[in-house]
């Protein structure tokens, strides 16, 4: 399971990229890099070779911050509306909802928390 403070440190260290890139590959910053990139859902091989240099490390440390952002404001934005769906009556509705983020999700973090949602309106039903 993925840390929050594993997480935190690669969106930060995504904001302190500059452009044109400057050296920032470090043993540490590589084992960070490795660790949350497999959190996010990227294979082992496609990060393998974006840690060959600083440039490519940086684009793929701005996707993986991205996932994370990106997968926690659709998380909460589905979430809130599956609950407020669920609560009116609307379980079919919740269920689409959850089925629908599914289909685009990539992290396995956030796609392990819309499957124990959508068993949980499927036990509603």
């Amino acid at each position: 399971m993925p840390t929050q403070r594993e997480w935190d440190a690669v969106k930060d260290l995504s904001r302190r990229i500059t452009d044109p890139v400057q050296p920032f590959l470090t043993p540490e910053t590589r084992a960070l890099i490795e660790a949350t990139a497999h959190d996010v859902g990227i294979p082992q091989g496609e990060t393998a070779r974006a840690l060959q240099d600083d440039e490519s490390a940086a684009s793929l440390v701005r996707e993986i911050a991205s996932r994370i952002t990106n997968g926690s404001r659709r998380l909460s934005r589905t979430l809130v509306e599956v609950d407020r769906r669920r609560d009116a009556g609307d379980t079919d509705g919740a269920r689409q909802l959850l089925q629908d983020a599914l289909a685009v999700e990539v992290v396995p973090h956030y796609m392990n928390i819309l499957n124990t949602y959508l068993r949980a309106v499927d036990g509603d039903s």
